[in-house]
């Protein structure tokens, strides 16, 4: 059986794990944190990060590359569109989410949510110049017809799920204003639809335990 290691409260996480759900995958979970030195953890993840998954095959790590290990080995119900140009339009938008909006939001996350030093207002203008930038691109990229890509649930909206109230979160605390919500990006009505799906409560839900037990 397939074993995801990592931590409930992490964002990317729960983007394999909401996309694991979603498939119906059976699998394990294995509390692991966040750059351990175990070399049982490195021979998996050599850096240490997670989520990571242990398979019959072997260790795989970085978020993406275990959603499309998932597609390839569990095809159905495809969280990928069949049409090649339709697919790549998916993995267009979670880079965006992934590494133009979270990762550039996550500098954020250290005086936001962990109680760190506040950063110099060079820095917070670096970042919320950035994410302007990046949100409106996203924006134009974004389709919310229902779903990130369109009318099916597919990769794009394992991230969007996971991250996009952390970048506003993050940004409401840092700026006194969610960018999202500023740039035009109505995500809060998306996550509640999403949030609605028996996947997406069973993520929120452990993760909410992990929290308390933190």
């Amino acid at each position: 059986m397939l074993t995801l290691c990592g931590l409930p409260i992490s964002n990317y996480y729960n983007k394999v794990k909401l996309a694991l759900l979603e498939k119906g995958v059976p699998f394990a979970e294995e509390n692991v944190g966040t750059y351990s030195k175990d070399e049982a953890v490195l021979g998996d993840s050599p850096l240490g990060k997670i989520p990571f998954i242990r398979t019959a095959q072997g260790g795989l790590c970085e978020s993406q590359a275990i959603l499309d290990y998932i597609e390839a080995a569990y095809p159905q119900p495809p969280l990928l569109p069949a049409d090649a140009f339709a697919a790549a339009k998916v993995r267009e938008l979670t880079t965006f989410i992934d590494w133009h909006l979270e990762i550039v939001a996550r500098q954020l996350y250290g005086a936001a949510f962990f109680g760190a030093e506040p950063l110099s207002e060079g820095n917070l203008a670096r970042i919320r110049k950035q994410l302007e930038g990046n949100i409106a691109a996203f924006k134009k990229l974004a389709k919310f017809s229902p779903y990130v890509a369109g009318d099916s649930f597919t990769q794009a909206d394992c991230a969007a799920f996971a991250s996009l109230p952390l970048v506003g979160m993050a940004s409401k605390a840092a700026f006194g204003e969610d960018l999202l919500l500023a740039g035009g990006v109505d995500y809060k009505s998306y996550v509640k639809l999403i949030g609605e799906r028996p996947s997406a409560q069973k993520v929120v839900a452990d993760r909410k335990a992990a929290q308390t037990k933190a």
